[in-house]
């Protein structure tokens, strides 16, 4: 008598099939996962598109900032005082620039990580990167660099010198965008809205921008806050001399601007400078696009212990500054006096 043989019905097939997938599943399922994280870990960012994005994310935010300058509808307000006494102003060219520039650049990469001056909790812009990357960086930048999106941070200055912005003081008004990997500065966009005129730089790759001819070292020019000067002067006078000349200027991007080559149309002596100092608390959105603009020329920024700023962690820097190009950067620290922030 042969022996019985199992025979599964067409559902028993199914259920049998289903229960081997079932496992294979569980077994394939952790692996896959891990795989596919490593992939979208590998997924760079290329720097040069990263440029290009961050010149069109501060051209778009300067439209905005000039056309409510323009309508008069600028619905100003205070955010409150600086530890100086100074109001600190909002206005609807800052929110406007913001959110122009702010959703360009996260719609377009939305794995990085951006810190922005101002926040809106309103419907954000639609708008993502074209991927055109203008004659001018194709041009000075032969090829970009990929880096892990986990070791960027950009930040973006919708409107820098907004108290001058309401003073219709516009010469100092610019929109500002660095990135930075692993806290290192290495793309700086300063873009003046009123002359359209862009400055950018790309770390150990090229910039639009150049250093000046020539700089003085004695006695130097040393460009400060106007708005938030703190002890500033007198600082700056106990270092190198009450002869020192002093000039103050609004806007952070407008004071390393002073320190480079103007750009052809302006005059070359309207606020030229040599040294940029500041003693007061200021905000890294401030101040890492032109960090940036200065390394790439071969210029430097530093606390004013001569310290680098990282530009990775939190958004403050209680440090002060000093910026350079052209002079002794060293020198310059050597005769700076005693600096104590909760005093300045």
């Amino acid at each position: 008598m042969a022996p019985m043989g199992i025979r599964l019905s067409p559902l028993g097939v199914a259920v049998f099939c289903l229960l081997g997938l079932g496992v294979l599943y569980h077994l394939y399922a952790g692996v896959l996962s891990s795989r596919l994280a490593a992939f979208r870990q590998q997924r760079g960012v290329d720097l040069r598109d990263l440029l290009a994005l961050s010149v069109e994310a501060a051209v778009q935010g300067g439209k905005e900032v000039k056309r409510v300058r323009e309508e008069n509808v600028l619905e100003e307000q205070s955010k409150g005082k600086t530890k100086e006494g100074a109001n600190e102003f909002l206005t609807l060219g800052d929110l406007s620039s913001h959110k122009k520039m702010f959703y360009l650049i996260k719609n377009t990469y939305p794995d990085l990580k951006v810190n922005s001056e101002e926040h809106d909790s309103s419907v954000g812009d639609t708008q993502v990167w074209s991927r055109d990357i203008p004659s001018e960086i194709l041009e000075k930048i032969g090829g970009g660099k990929e880096v892990p999106p986990e070791s960027v941070t950009v930040w973006i200055d919708p409107l820098d010198a907004t108290q001058e912005y309401t003073e219709n003081l516009l010469q100092y008004v610019t929109t500002m965008v660095c990135v930075a990997v692993d806290g290192k500065p290495v793309i700086g966009v300063i873009h003046k809205p009123f002359t359209e005129y862009t400055a950018w730089a790309f770390v150990g790759k090229g910039s639009n921008v150049s250093p000046r001819a020539s700089y003085s070292a004695n006695p130097h020019r040393v460009i400060v806050s106007r708005s938030h000067a703190g002890k500033v002067k007198s600082f700056v006078q106990d270092a190198f001399g009450n002869n020192t000349t002093i000039i103050p200027a609004g806007g952070a991007g407008y004071k390393v601007l002073s320190l480079v080559e103007p750009p052809p149309g302006e005059s070359k002596s309207a606020d030229q400078a040599d040294v940029y100092i500041h003693v007061t608390y200021i905000k890294k959105w401030d101040i890492c696009a032109g960090a940036a603009l200065l390394a790439a020329l071969g210029g430097q920024m530093t606390t004013l212990q001569g310290e680098d700023i990282d530009y990775s962690g939190t958004e403050a820097n209680k440090g002060g500054l000093v910026a350079s190009i052209g002079v002794d950067h060293k020198a310059l620290l050597e005769k700076l006096p005693n600096w104590d922030p909760d005093k300045h």
